[in-house]
């Protein structure tokens, strides 16, 4: 369902979804990719809440629309300050004060949101899963992070070596792990983009979804998820 999130810079819009029966559940912040609060992010925020997660979503582009908004939310995001991560903190705080809320809330981000959460994950979460995220810059910003399963694609152009690195920075910081690049994925690899032949397409780009490596990685976020947030 769609819902309003109070900010300290004006309300904002997000997308809920809540399991069935009475709780209290953990929660997820999912933070879209760069499209935006689309069909594919709602579809990913249900699948977490049929996990038994309480699942929100901000819409990042709330006050403007793509066009308007997208470069500034790069912006935040290669900064590792500030508007989205606002945005993002009081979607967390919305779920806290839920009564059907555990306490116990991860962070999940796909591609932008991949980045945001790599770097939410030192900012009041209890897990993180970044999918083919963007690492942050200064590797310091992980110092003080919570466990962090991350999921990459080998045939990803624009992430080379990401995989290996985050592995190595997370086992330098002793933070719990599980990172894991998929031979046979690209970027984008759990997003449902479009119809199946405008993925196959992407695929040649290294860009689109990928069945098998999708369903592995999402047994393994439930897997870990379910070890630091239940």
């Amino acid at each position: 369902m769609e819902v309003t999130i109070p900010t300290p810079d004006g309300d904002i819009t997000g997308y809920l979804a809540v399991p069935s029966g009475s709780g209290p559940f953990p929660a997820v912040v999912i933070i879209h990719d760069a499209i935006g609060l689309s069909a594919d992010a709602r579809r990913i925020t249900d699948r977490f809440a049929d996990s038994g997660y309480l699942a929100l979503s901000p819409d990042l582009y709330s006050r403007g629309g793509f066009f308007r908004c997208v470069r500034q939310v790069f912006k935040d995001v290669f900064a590792r300050r500030g508007r989205a991560f606002d945005d993002i903190e009081a979607s967390r705080a919305l779920l806290a004060a839920r009564a059907d809320c555990t306490g116990k809330i991860g962070v999940a981000g796909y591609c932008l949101g991949g980045g945001f959460a790599l770097v939410a994950a030192a900012r009041s979460f209890d897990a993180s899963a970044p999918y083919y995220g963007q690492l942050p810059r200064d590797l310091s910003a992980l110092d003080d992070a919570c466990p962090i399963v991350a999921s990459f694609g080998r045939r990803d152009p624009s992430l080379r070596g990401a995989a290996a690195k985050l592995d190595a920075a997370l086992t330098e910081r002793n933070i719990p792990h599980d990172v894991k690049e998929y031979p046979h994925a690209g970027h984008s690899f759990a997003n449902k983009i479009g119809p199946a032949p405008v993925n196959t397409v992407l695929r040649v780009l290294g860009v689109g979804y990928h069945e098998d490596s999708d369903l592995d990685a999402w047994q393994r976020v439930m897997s870990f998820f379910g070890e630091h947030l239940k």
